[in-house]
């Protein structure tokens, strides 16, 4: 066996000692990095020591990217604050614990950390709404989601229905604001047609919308809140802190949570605008998979034929490859499809409603049945508009589909430009 002297092992621990320290140190040099840039809403709420919400008891509607910069729950945060009542708990689509697939919500139960009451707020309006938020007992409304850019994306409009609920009640509603994950400059494609209101649009506003979710709440309760409830709500946003208009999610500093099951990355949701269309078709968008809505596919057309017609195309800033695919949820459930993989390779040229049209554009000229999803209305829904599907079945180019929605988002633009914060 070999033998140390004490002089050794004193040394060694010196050594060791000195590691530690060293560290200690790349760790504090780790943190320093990774503070963030960017300041939620709810951040600047905490440091105000919850100063607005003092005195009442407090609704708040959140879910499981409800998160400080730790990725702490928001909600557990509030709960352990002595400043704050926390009276209920209040889920959106997929549910507060996110637990549901699309088109569901988890039913009304009690938070085991909180102690508080769940109730399901999903697709639930008007009086519905109205008796749920008074019954809860709450005084107060604390509405802290991530929203992903898309109009079809459901939360904005479970905050449109508390905006005219709160209005009702003259319920005090604090909208608690958060990034726009495809940053905030401009705002593309249609406009939804008001014929075509539904849970996955409710207002016209552009399918990408380039506002944040306090933007969008300011402009919902100055434009279309007054009209359905005949009074504004008692709104309240608390801003982003350091965040420009240019900046995507990965450039925040922030932590990406899934905002829902199939939303893994940052990366999805800039492709969603786009490939979420074929939600509207036959086609499978692969949920379940590695890659939601970054693979597409259904029995027709063959993946390689689909990325060679696709590839002959402009489509800037982005790429396809053939791709075999097993979905776990949607169309062609646990089916083997040969479709195809996109991805964006140049976010500064990249345009996902462009990119998801010309990958729509390509599939039908491809398929020998139709592409569409029942009747198509669906589609239209999604999409906002009644002219693009009948401009799709004659062959228009992308600069013609295009030309079908300008003069309304011209518009619209004008009037999202009153209501951006930053």
């Amino acid at each position: 066996m070999r033998s140390f002297s004490r002089r050794s092992v004193l040394q060694a621990g010196i050594q060791l000692s000195a590691g530690s320290i060293l560290s200690k140190h790349a760790l504090a040099q780790c943190s320093s990095k990774s503070l963030t840039k960017v300041q939620t809403g709810f951040e600047t709420l905490r440091q105000d020591h919850y100063a607005p919400l003092k005195g009442h008891k407090v609704g708040i509607v959140a879910n499981t990217a409800s998160v400080d910069a730790t990725l702490q729950s928001v909600v557990d945060c509030l709960h352990q604050s002595p400043a704050v009542h926390l009276q209920a708990i209040f889920g959106p689509e997929h549910g507060f614990r996110g637990s549901a697939r699309e088109g569901y919500a988890e039913p009304q139960s009690v938070d085991a950390r909180t102690g508080c009451t769940v109730y399901d707020i999903y697709m639930k309006t008007g009086k519905n709404l109205q008796d749920i938020l008074k019954n809860s007992g709450i005084t107060c409304l604390v509405f802290d989601i991530q929203d992903v850019g898309a109009r079809f994306y459901t939360y904005i409009w479970t905050l449109f229905d508390c905006l005219e609920a709160c209005a009702q009640l003259q319920l005090p509603l604090i909208v608690l604001d958060r990034p726009n994950p495809l940053s905030g400059q401009d705002a593309t494609g249609p406009v939804l047609e008001p014929s075509l209101a539904s849970f996955v649009g409710r207002a016209p506003i552009a399918l990408r919308h380039g506002m944040t979710l306090a933007e969008l709440a300011k402009l919902f309760n100055a434009q279309f809140i007054p009209t359905r409830a005949g009074r504004p709500a008692p709104l309240e946003v608390i801003p982003l802190s350091g965040w420009q208009r240019s900046q995507f999610f990965d450039e925040t500093g922030l932590p990406w949570c899934p905002p829902s099951p199939n939303m893994p990355t940052p990366l999805t949701a800039l492709l969603y605008p786009g490939t979420c269309l074929f939600e509207g078709t036959r086609f499978s968008v692969g949920r379940g998979t590695a890659l939601p809505f970054q693979y597409l596919g259904a029995d027709q057309p063959d993946g390689s034929k689909w990325a060679d017609h696709i590839q002959q195309q402009s489509h800037p800033g982005s790429a396809v490859r053939d791709v075999w695919f097993t979905p776990l949820a949607g169309p062609f459930s646990n089916t083997l499809l040969h479709g195809i993989h996109c991805t964006a390779t140049d976010r500064s040229c990249f345009d996902p409603i462009t990119a998801g049209l010309t990958f729509l554009r390509s599939a039908q000229a491809l398929s020998q049945t139709s592409i569409w999803r029942g009747d198509g209305h669906f589609f239209d829904q999604l999409c906002g508009s009644s002219k693009l599907r009948p401009l799709l079945a004659r062959g228009a180019d992308i600069a013609t589909l295009a030309g079908s929605w300008e003069k309304d988002l011209t518009a619209f633009r004008a009037l999202r430009q009153q209501f951006l914060l930053y």
